[in-house]
């Protein structure tokens, strides 16, 4: 069986169909004429002053444990935008006091994290109804924008905060402040796209107060709960208290780690969010597409792109764990702007066991995905819920040149929260670089196993096996330490970054 044969095998009925249409990619389109030099964009962007004051300092729940911050918080209108695009930025505070909005580029700056891009109001501020619950639970605000935002011309693909800070000060209350989070996408020839996993963070979203798609009076794990983007992003429930990440969705717990080390080592490096590849046309624009820390939540029409990336030549590293778990199909929300709700449709597996599984013990659902581990090289397993340590198993392969580590070496309490195992048996080169044990609750163990299998056009595919990867590459302002199971990453270890580096290196040559 030649590569094009296998694939067909492997990938999903219409999926394969679609792929063995497609011209050769990898990044073929990056000799386009560029207004900065490529490679150079990011490493100038870096260059401009940081901020020393954007993190969040002055938070306040509604309750003892709760999740959300009437007294300033907002959201906005599109998960991403484009440079001369308009974006809605809507705001409630209760009581009503003036605000400003301070917008943010998240990345290096010297150490920084961030610097400050705009200045928006003061405004006057308003409180914004709550909305009922509709249908299956659905939460989907309709306010009024508090201002629009057009993204001026030379602002930077990356990931944006608004830091929203009340400006007056009452007598029973302060100066709190909450975020808003939005992506600046593009449509430029770069080497590296990074998929930011905001599927996810709407579905872990439980704003107002206890309203997720896990938490539904019929069950944590059926398809019975909707969720809108419509809605503000509460304090992220699980893991760890982080209230200082409040409105920002799971960026900052999971995912920033790996944008700030990538632009600190100046990699050229652009940004998308899960429903900007419902379509494979903007990665392949791009030789690596990341996947990175809790990337669970997939529309059926991003495993399909991204089948196309893998066998056009790019190639796919999942810095990610627990990925392409549940099928999501997005819909628009109440105004028809597109992509704005979802909910848990069924799950990815094909007739692989865990599938079937998880549609007796939860279902029925009205979706089906393919079995994932033939995109990623290893599967969701169940239960997926564990810690331990990250083992290598395979010390001669290039991935772990440079590093020193012997078969056997362990990096600590990198697997966690979740991961992959059980990597398919028929997948032609698939070797596995990684595997050991995480433990469940503490006590039951559970195996993960880290991949690597070669593409159709001299590209690869790895996929390492945990949501904790990004932990070990930095620890920027804003972000701390997660936990998982009675175990941890221990953050920056030096290992992780050549692996990563090799990888890279490998990915974008």
């Amino acid at each position: 069986m030649d590569r094009r044969d296998w694939i067909k095998h492997v990938a999903a009925g219409s999926v394969a169909a679609m792929a063995s249409n497609l011209t050769s990619g990898n990044g073929a389109e990056a000799t386009a004429a560029s207004p900065v030099p490529r490679g150079e964009l990011i490493r100038r962007e870096n260059e401009q002053p940081g901020s020393t004051d954007w993190q969040l300092t002055r938070v306040r729940l509604d309750k003892n444990l709760g999740f959300r911050s009437p007294f300033i918080e907002g959201y906005c209108s599109r998960q991403s935008v484009k440079a001369n695009e308009t974006i809605d930025i809507m705001v409630s505070c209760d009581p009503v006091r003036p605000f400003k909005i301070e917008i943010f580029r998240t990345g290096y700056y010297g150490g920084k994290g961030a610097r400050l891009m705009q200045t928006l109001g003061p405004f006057p501020g308003k409180k914004q109804p709550t909305p009922a619950p509709g249908e299956k639970n659905l939460h989907e605000c309709r306010w009024e924008p508090t201002t629009t935002l057009t993204i001026p011309a030379d602002w930077t693909s990356g990931v944006y905060l608004g830091r929203l800070s009340l400006v007056e000060e009452s007598p029973d209350a302060g100066y709190w402040q909450s975020y808003v989070v939005f992506i600046v996408t593009d449509d430029r020839p770069a080497d590296i796209l990074v998929q930011c996993s905001d599927n996810t963070w709407q579905a872990y979203n439980q704003w107002p107060d206890n309203y997720s798609v896990y938490t539904h009076p019929k069950g944590n794990q059926g398809p019975w709960a909707d969720v809108s983007f419509d809605r503000p992003y509460a304090k992220y429930a699980q893991i760890y208290e982080n209230p200082q990440s409040i409105g920002s969705g799971e960026w900052l717990c999971f995912e920033f780690p790996m944008s700030y080390w990538l632009e600190k080592e100046g990699y050229d490096v652009t940004y998308c969010s899960n429903s900007d590849m419902l379509t494979p046309d903007r990665a392949l624009k791009c030789k690596a597409f990341l996947s990175v820390g809790h990337d669970e939540y997939w529309d059926i029409r991003q495993y399909e792109s991204v089948v196309k990336l893998r066998d056009a030549g790019v190639n796919l590293l999942f810095f990610s764990g627990n990925s392409v778990c549940w099928v999501t199909p997005l819909r628009q929300g109440f105004d028809g702007r597109p992509n704005r709700i979802m909910f848990r449709g069924g799950p990815y597996g094909g007739d692989y066991k865990y599938a079937e599984l998880r549609e007796k013990q939860h279902g029925p659902f009205p979706h089906r995905g393919p079995d994932e581990g033939y995109l990623i090289g290893s599967r969701n397993v169940e239960p997926v819920n564990g810690g331990g340590d990250w083992i290598c198993t395979k010390p001669d392969h290039w991935i772990f040149e440079g590093t020193g580590m012997k078969e056997g070496d362990r990096i600590p309490g990198l697997i966690g929260w979740e991961y992959h195992g059980e990597p398919p048996e028929d997948i032609p080169g698939l070797e596995i670089v990684g595997k050991g044990t995480a433990l469940v609750g503490g006590t039951q163990p559970q195996h993960w196993t880290a991949t690597i299998y070669p593409g159709p056009k001299n590209n690869f595919v790895f996929n390492a096996s945990t949501i904790f990867w990004c932990q070990d590459l930095s620890s920027p302002p804003g972000h701390m330490l997660p936990w998982s199971h009675w175990s941890r990453p221990h953050g920056p270890d030096e290992r992780v970054q050549r692996i990563t580096h090799n990888l890279l290196r490998r990915a974008i040559k």
